[in-house]
Order: C-alpha cells, then sequence, then structure tokens
C-alpha cells in the first residue's frame, strides 16, 4: 500500500483528501483518546486536531497510510503517517521536478512520538524519500502538554531546511559516477536493504540488480539518477533471484515492497545519507 492517493497529483487535478478519506484509509489519525495500554501520564495528541491547524496555515493532506495490528481494538490508535504539501501556491510544477513535502508521524498506542520530518517527491516517478541530513530538520513531541503550536511552528522550521535540500537534485545531477564508482554506491544501497545487525546478506538479489532502471528517462549515469533508480528498486521491490531449498532445488524468489512506516522511513534516510557522502567525496558539499 502506498502513502499517496489518486489526489496527490501536479496537474489541475490536484487536490487534498477529505477527511472522509483520511478515515478510510487511516481511521486511527482522529483517536483522540489514547490506548487502554497507556498510563495516566501518557497524553494523547488527536492527529486530527493538529492537522486542521496545519491545514489552517495551507500544509495540505494528499496521502495517509497506517500501520496494521493483530491486537483486537488497536486498529484505532496505531502509527500513522500523513504527507503534506503546501497547495496555495501558483507553482506550475514540470515532470522530473522536486519538491519539499511535510511527513507526520504519530500514534497513542505508544508506538511513536509526534515526529515531524521533511520529504522530498520527485513528481512522475512517484519516488517519495525522506531526507534527514545534518542541514534537514526533525522536530519531535512528546506526548504531553499543549503540543498544536509546538507542531505548526516546527512545521514551518522543518519546511525551511528540507527547501535548502532541492538544490540536492541540480547539484548531484551533475555528478557522473564511473561504473567501479556505481557499483561501490550499489554495494552499499544493498547491505541497508538486505544486510543484517552483523553486516552480512544472505539474498539472492545482486547488487546490480539496482541499478536497473524502470523507465527509459532514468538511464542516466549521474549520482542523482543513480539515487532514484536504487531508491526505487529498494522501496518498491519486485526484484528477482533463484536461490535453492533444503533439497537443492532451484526456487524463484522476489522481493517485496516496503510498506512498513518506519522501515520505509529508515531505509530512505540511509540512502539519503548514502548519497549525500558520495556527493561530497565528488566535491558537492552539504547545503549549508
Amino acid at each position: 500500500m502506498t502513502v499517496y492517493t489518486s489526489t496527490a497529483r501536479f496537474d489541475h487535478s490536484g487536490r487534498a483528501m477529505t477527511e472522509d478519506e483520511l478515515r478510510r484509509v487511516a481511521p486511527s489519525i482522529f483517536a483522540t483518546t489514547a490506548h487502554e495500554s497507556r498510563s495516566e501520564r501518557f497524553m494523547p495528541i488527536p492527529t486530527i486536531d493538529v492537522l486542521r491547524g496545519l491545514m489552517a496555515e495551507g500544509f495540505m493532506p494528499v496521502g495517509a497510510k497506517q500501520s496494521r495490528t493483530r491486537i483486537e481494538g488497536k486498529a484505532d490508535f496505531t502509527k500513522h503517517l500523513i504527507r503534506l504539501r503546501r497547495m496555495d501556491n501558483v507553482n506550475a510544477y514540470s515532470v522530473g521536478d522536486t519538491v519539499c513535502e511535510i511527513l507526520l508521524k504519530n500514534a497513542n498506542d505508544g508506538t511513536s512520538a509526534y515526529d515531524l520530518m521533511a520529504g522530498l517527491f520527485r513528481i512522475r516517478c512517484l519516488n517519495s524519500m525522506v531526507a534527514q541530513t545534518a542541514t534537514l530538520d526533525s522536530v519531535k513531541v512528546r506526548h504531553s502538554g499543549d503540543v498544536g503550536a509546538k507542531v505548526i511552528e516546527g512545521t514551518y522550521r522543518v519546511l525551511g531546511e528540507a527547501e535548502k535540500t532541492l538544490a540536492a537534485p541540480q547539484d548531484w545531477g551533475t555528478v557522473k559516477l564511473d561504473r567501479d564508482e556505481r557499483a561501490a554506491f550499489a554495494e552499499a544501497a544493498h547491505l541497508i536493504r538486505f544486510g543484517d545487525a552483523e553486516g552480512e546478506t544472505n539474498t539472492p538479489i545482486q547488487p546490480t540488480q539496482l541499478l536497473i532502471p524502470r523507465r527509459f528517462d532514468d538511464r542516466g549515469e549521474d549520482l542523482w539518477t543513480t539515487y532514484n533508480v536504487a531508491q526505487e528498486n529498494i522501496i518498491r521491490g519486485g526484484l528477482h533471484g533463484v536461490t535453492r531449498d533444503a533439497n537443492n532445488r532451484r526456487r524463484r524468489v522476489s522481493t517485496r515492497a516496503v510498506n512498513g512506516i518506519d522501515q520505509d522511513i529508515k531505509l530512505n534516510k540511509a540512502l539519503w545519507v548514502l548519497t549525500e557522502k558520495m556527493a561530497q567525496l565528488k566535491g558537492i558539499r552539504a547545503a549549508a
């Protein structure tokens, strides 16, 4: 399940999600109390109240999802992620443009603090990424006290820092990688996705598969294109390999899409840092 919906378009038909649509895909957004497992010290933060405040500031929801649970009665309190975009400007977007978004994560079952992050969205490829670098802000708000003003203030701060990273697509697009550099990038990305706690990988998927573009326009060998191709292959899954079972019989396997909220964020952050470090090695500094 993707966090984006059919409303998240950049043409004239793009619009914010309605509260009815939000309730269908992520009902925990509307929780006003804490899950029964929480103590009295836990202060629930109704996401919908803060979301309405952000919408009044021009930040509109264009996508949402929530974590699944097998615990009866907990579905209305689980972790959820909302993506918000300014839709009160007159920017004319084109295919290939990159825009800033705000990612809002919360839960009223104790599994997440109120977390505001910055994201970048590449139009057309539907490549979403969470970018957290030394210059990209992230604001966590604990479940205590009056949080509405803190969240709105934090949103503007995060957005301001995110806008600094908009130079990355242009800068990294000028960085050409040779075959060995692309191979090194793929090996590092492969370890990020498939490595265990000891740094070992046990998968038939090869690093070179992460560099195979899914569309004609992504055949470039610059750093920005290399990043996006690897990121899409990792997050969207669908990579095929062949392994052997316990009886030494050949068995085809395919990677799954990354749908978990925390895993998606973790992988995207790691891939962004990897790409930023590669850029620095090639002489491109991070935004100040």
